[in-house]
């Protein structure tokens, strides 16, 4: 009984840690690597009080192991000592168009965005934030409306130049440049590769990861629906490249995004896989989660200060 106890959450901390990540089933359960964390801790207590020995020292080692990856997002970090602008980010995913508006633009109105991303865009979506008054608000815009999933935007406070759209299989990801009015450039982009789906490989959830911009370069935040958390090795890659999660930086990185309940009595455990990722000489002043009615996703927003 304590082998079967500590063994499970022994292999899943090697393959969490390995560096190597298999396609189905481990791209979605790793998902979960948090609740894992918490299943290791009761395995090793487990093996301990049925005074198996080596068990123990093996549940302890996952213990060790999973709590190093996950613990640090409950803590917070320090920022690098800038004293740019501050620009202020919120992202939503529409789910195919059926978010509240009216809600959407009172979200707008309380956490006064400088930049707003969307997923999941319909034209009949845009059509009513227009009418509710989103340009009045944020009068700058690169819209890509599609049917279905695969639509985005972002919208903006300061001028916007249109970037080319990443399009990997029917998910869009907009992209455009602010020209913030204290003088930086900074590439906004609205994130929403495919999601990893229930079978088969992911060539289209890895490629839309693969094709975000490495950090490093010009200053840039990636905003919205990622499909993926922190434990997916694209995103660990992504992360290396220049970039910090916003909610991680401020230890709120445990605050699941997905699934949103939408009156169902039953729903999957919640992920974090809407992220806002920032430009890693930014300093990050504010990170929350929010609530958004018809979406089975949680809008995230960011206040970071520029360099």
């Amino acid at each position: 009984m304590s082998w079967i106890a500590v063994l499970p959450f022994a292999g899943w901390a090697l393959l969490r840690l390995s560096g190597f990540e298999p396609d189905w089933p481990w791209v979605p359960v790793v998902a979960y690597t948090p609740y894992a964390a918490a299943g290791a801790v009761a395995g090793a207590a487990l093996a301990w009080a049925l005074r198996r020995r080596a068990a123990g020292v093996v549940g302890i080692a996952a213990v060790t192991a999973l709590g190093a990856a996950v613990v640090p997002r409950a803590l917070a970090d320090g920022d690098p000592a800038v004293s740019g602008p501050v620009l202020r980010v919120l992202a939503a995913n529409l789910m195919v168009g059926q978010a509240d508006t009216d809600q959407l633009m009172a979200l707008v109105g309380r956490t006064r965005p400088d930049v707003l991303t969307l997923q999941e865009l319909t034209a009949d979506a845009l059509r009513r934030l227009e009418e509710a008054g989103v340009r009045e608000r944020l009068p700058h815009a690169v819209t890509r409306p599609l049917p279905g999933v695969g639509g985005s935007a972002v919208f903006a406070r300061h001028p916007l130049t249109a970037g080319e759209m990443i399009k990997v299989g029917a998910f869009g990801q907009a992209r455009a440049w602010l020209a913030h009015p204290g003088g930086a450039r900074v590439e906004i982009v609205s994130v929403h590769p495919c999601a990893p789906g229930r079978t088969g490989r992911k060539p289209c959830w890895q490629g839309g990861l693969h094709a975000l911009p490495r950090g490093g370069g010009p200053l840039r935040v990636l905003a919205g629906d990622f499909n993926a958390t922190l434990d997916h090795l694209p995103m660990r890659e992504l992360l290396a490249s220049g970039y910090r999660d916003a909610a991680d930086v401020m230890g709120r990185g445990l605050t699941a995004t997905w699934p949103q309940a939408l009156g169902r009595t039953w729903r999957l455990p919640g992920v974090t896989i809407d992220h806002v990722l920032v430009d890693s000489r930014m300093a990050v002043r504010d990170f929350r989660v929010l609530e958004l009615r018809h979406t089975d996703h949680r809008p995230v927003f960011a206040e970071v200060r520029l360099p």
